[in-house]
């Protein structure tokens, strides 16, 4: 028999074997499996990737463990949700590149909405500072007797001036008293652009105006 014969003969007798051979269900859908993982692994990723580093505001001043306000709703102090544009109504970190345009910080995200962050921030600095009876926004807004809100300007980074910048438009309402407005800045120069730099400086920044805003509150100023 020529060497072609015998190869005809080997393949004839390998597709008698493989027919012989019958696949079940099960094998056929898990291969089946892994080919449409195969092709979708690469053109998309079912999670998302996390970022190196997620922001938060912590409060340099605390009222201490144990301490305890009490009194009247009608006679706390209201911290009410700031307002702010949608660049700030996010969880990424605005970059200011110049007057007209604006970008995000790479790899940093707030754990929440800086504008939330900023409210409980303001009122942990004004139980520290004050020891009266404070309350964040919900339905005490009408009965407190002093109410603290207004607009987050800023609370990003500023590339022209490689700093970091919180500003503030503070709104106090006394009751029975006039409405009274105060803009509040911290600054903190010479920060790296990135995520490991920008972080700790967004929370000193904060705490410094959450400080102005209390100490103007406790004045009466």
């Amino acid at each position: 028999m020529s060497g072609q014969m015998k190869t005809r003969t080997t393949m004839g007798t390998a597709m008698k074997l493989r027919h012989k051979t019958p696949i079940s269900g099960g094998a056929r859908a898990a291969m089946a499996a892994l080919v449409l993982t195969g092709t979708l692994s690469g053109c998309i990723s079912l999670a998302p990737k996390t970022p190196d580093l997620l922001l938060r505001l912590t409060p340099d001043q605390t009222a201490p463990a144990g301490a305890q306000a009490t009194g009247k709703i009608a006679d706390a102090i209201v911290v009410l949700d700031p307002e702010s544009d949608r660049s700030l109504d996010v969880l990424r970190v605005p970059v200011k590149v110049d007057g007209s345009t604006i970008s995000y910080l790479k790899d940093g995200w707030w754990i929440e909405k800086p504008t939330r962050q900023f409210r409980s921030l303001l009122a942990e600095t004004l139980r520290a500072q004050t020891g009266q009876l404070v309350v964040e926004g919900g339905d005490f807004e009408v009965t407190g007797k002093t109410l603290i809100g207004g607009r987050l300007l800023q609370m990003g980074y500023d590339v022209p001036s490689s700093s970091v910048v919180v500003r503030f438009d503070a709104i106090r309402t006394e009751r029975g008293g006039p409405l009274v407005t105060h803009r509040f800045e911290a600054v903190v120069p010479g920060v790296k652009a990135e995520a490991a730099s920008v972080a700790p400086a967004l929370n000193k920044a904060a705490n410094d105006v959450a400080g102005q805003i209390a100490a103007w509150v406790k004045s009466g100023g």
